[in-house]
């Protein structure tokens, strides 16, 4: 997966959007025909793990999807609890935070600019009943400023990405 490069300032300018970073486990899903895959990061199938997610990409009228994201169990406040998810006790309500669309009905969007993927990914999700899927909202222009504001909710930080960005594996200087 693309993976997000450390700073210590969040990056100004109106080409960004900024992300929250759910404290959770990244996720690829994918589905090809009626068959949902969940891999971690390192590319462990974890679809036994996560039912709510499996049910919940099944559900959507999409012949095949690849979308990347972050799976949480979040507390009675709403922020991702790490070590709830992290004890396997409550995998049965682990979600995802899709953040992104890498592929939609066979199509490749990987080369696409990031707001449009998003812009996709946002309307396929507002269309679908899909609750255990949910939409990873983004603020563009002032990075400060949406730190603040996420720290200050009790977040784990902010990822920014370039609004124009294509999806290259690894790190790089779009995330």
């Amino acid at each position: 997966p693309c993976l997000p490069t450390p700073s210590k300032r969040v990056p100004v300018g109106p080409q960004w959007v900024h992300e929250i970073k759910h404290d959770g486990y990244r996720l690829l899903v994918r589905r090809q025909g009626a068959r949902v895959r969940v891999f971690t990061r390192r590319g462990y199938d974890w679809s036994h793990r996560f039912p709510l997610i499996v049910e919940a990409i099944a559900r959507l009228r999409v012949s095949s999807i690849f979308i990347d994201g972050e799976g949480v169990v979040c507390g009675d406040d709403g922020v991702s609890d790490f070590d709830k998810l992290h004890s396997q006790g409550w995998d049965e309500h682990v979600f995802l935070y899709a953040f992104d669309l890498l592929e939609l009905d066979g199509k490749n969007l990987a080369g696409l600019p990031l707001a449009e993927r998003k812009e996709q990914l946002e309307r396929l999700l507002d269309a679908s009943p899909a609750g255990a899927v949910r939409f990873s909202t983004h603020v563009r222009g002032n990075g400060a400023e949406v730190m603040a504001h996420v720290c200050d909710a009790g977040q784990e930080g902010v990822v920014s990405k370039l609004a124009d960005g294509v999806y290259r594996a690894g790190r790089g200087p779009s995330w």
